[in-house]
Parts: C-alpha cells; structure tokens; sequence
C-alpha cells in the first residue's frame, strides 16, 4: 500500500481498529476523540505533526492537557490510544518511532465505583406499571443486576443466546470474547414475561431480546436514559445508570462469597487486579460494621 498523506494517518488507523480489531462503535469514538484532542493541541502550539512527534513534544502536550483540567485517567487513555496508534505507524512501515512509550500521565487518584445497597437494588427494581415498557425495563435492571451485565452486552443479547429453563445466557464481552452466565430465578421471571409483550413489538426480522417501542434493538444510551428515569421515580439516592447496577452486584457477590476469582470469571475481567477493587468496597463495609456493632471502637461524638 502506497504510503498516505501525514494527516490521513488516523483515519488508516480508525479503519484498521474497526475492521481488523473488530472494535465497539463505543471505543472506536474514544480513540477518535483522543487523537483528535491531542492533534488539535499540537496544531494549536505549532509543536509537531504525527510524523516528526517526539517525547520531548508529546511531554509537553499532556502537561498542558494537565493544566487544562484533563484528569489523569483521560489523560492515561490519550496515552494508551498513542501508542497504540504508533504501533500501527509501525507495523505498516511508517513511522519507526513510537514517542508515546516513555511518557507517563500523572497517577489518577482511584475512585471506588458507586454502589446500591441490596434494600435499595430491592426497591430499584420493584418496577410498577404493566405496559410494555414497564415490563421491559424491569426485565433490563433485573438480568443486568442478576447476571452483572455491562450495557453493551445486555444490548447485544439475541433470543438464541436465551436457556431460560437452565437459567442461563451466553454474552459477548469485551475483545469479543463470550461468556456463560446464571441467571437468577426473579430475572428469569421477568424476562419471561417481556418475551410476549416484545414478540408483539419486535419487527420481524428483529433478533436481540430487547427492543424499544419501534421494534429495534435498544441503544446503550437508550437503556441509560431508561434506568435514570427508573431511579428518578423510585428515588433511588444519587444517579442509576447501568454500571451502578454491575457495581453493585460485584460488590454483593464479594460480600457473600468471598471469591475473588469467581467474581472475576463472572464479570469478565481479563485481569485480577480490575477485580480487586471491590474488596475495597467489601472492607469499607467491614468498617461499617465494625464501626457500629463493636463497643469499644465507636468513636466519641463532640461536646
């Protein structure tokens, strides 16, 4: 392949991800967004063009990033898409240099995710109504907090990923590896009674479990608008929103079992470490209790 113009690079780039990597629309749009921000800057300050980008520029392009109020897991993200990109450069004999290894975002504090507690997931998902959509949704939050689903795969469910008879469903992950999942009894309820309201709504060529009120597959953002709705009405403290739902059953799942690699297996990390934040969440309730039950660890209120 002839070599393309410096600036068409990103755009080879974006194609070899979708094609080749076989990419979510979600993480193509991230790594997009990042190249851009950081070409955008190198423009803005006359520092470099991708070809002639070396670690003393690209040092000095994330320090002003920095400064600009992006926080530090942007700005690792940015890094991450950077090298990726180089190595691409690489690989199609572009550019031999990769100025992105070397150079380190500042360390972004870690912020423990946000969860329900079981009280509060119960009156979450006591869903009232019985229109279709009702109905849906309840069957949404319920298999996302039974099956610690992210929104992307609870999207991508198709009928024939359904064993509801076993209690089970077949997701596609990240990087597009599946996974075999329980499902618990109430979440099965429910999904069996969504099935006949969605066959009256679904168009026929239509094959994912859950649709909207045109007869198509739901879009994450769809879903995210639904659970927020949900939450505002049941006034659920703070925003509901998919991933609060996956927080919290990784964090009662941990509570309960103890089982740190089985937890990990369920959500579908790749690595342990990903996991592992949760037993932070664990000890935090440790402490909880602790806290309140034990006599001498109260601490003494102020006169």
């Amino acid at each position: 392949m002839k070599q393309p113009a410096v600036s068409d690079w990103p755009t080879h780039f974006l194609h070899y991800l979708r094609v080749e990597r076989q990419l979510s629309p979600h993480t193509l749009s991230n790594y997009r967004r990042d190249l851009e921000r950081l070409q955008q800057l190198l423009s803005d300050h006359q520092l470099a063009n991708w070809q002639t980008l070396d670690e003393a520029a690209l040092r000095y392009a994330i320090g002003q990033l920095h400064a600009e109020g992006l926080s530090g897991r942007s700005l690792q993200r940015l890094l991450s898409a950077c090298r990726a990109f180089y190595r691409f450069l690489s690989r199609e004999g572009w550019c031999t240099r990769n100025p992105a290894l070397s150079v380190q975002a500042p360390k972004a504090p870690r912020r423990l995710p946000q969860t329900l507690d079981t009280e509060q997931v119960g009156a979450l998902l006591d869903v009232k109504g019985d229109e279709p959509l009702d109905i849906r949704d309840r069957a949404m939050m319920e298999l996302i907090y039974s099956s610690g689903l992210r929104v992307s795969e609870l999207v991508g469910i198709e009928l024939r990923d359904l064993d509801l008879a076993e209690g089970e469903i077949t997701v596609l992950g990240k990087g597009r590896k599946t996974r075999r999942l329980p499902v618990g009894r109430l979440a099965v309820e429910a999904v069996r009674a969504w099935l006949p309201e969605r066959n009256k709504l679904a168009a026929p060529d239509e094959t994912t479990l859950f649709v909207g009120q045109r007869g198509r597959r739901l879009t994450t953002r769809a879903v995210e608008q639904r659970l927020q709705q949900r939450g505002a009405e049941q006034g659920t403290q703070g925003r509901v929103y998919p991933h609060r739902l996956r927080h919290s059953f990784a964090s009662h799942m941990l509570e309960s079992s103890g089982d740190l690699r089985a937890v990990q297996e369920l959500l579908g990390h790749a690595n342990i470490s990903t996991t592992q934040i949760y037993t932070h969440l664990d000890f935090q309730h440790l402490m909880e209790v602790y806290e309140q039950a034990h006599p001498r660890a109260r601490h003494k209120r102020d006169d």
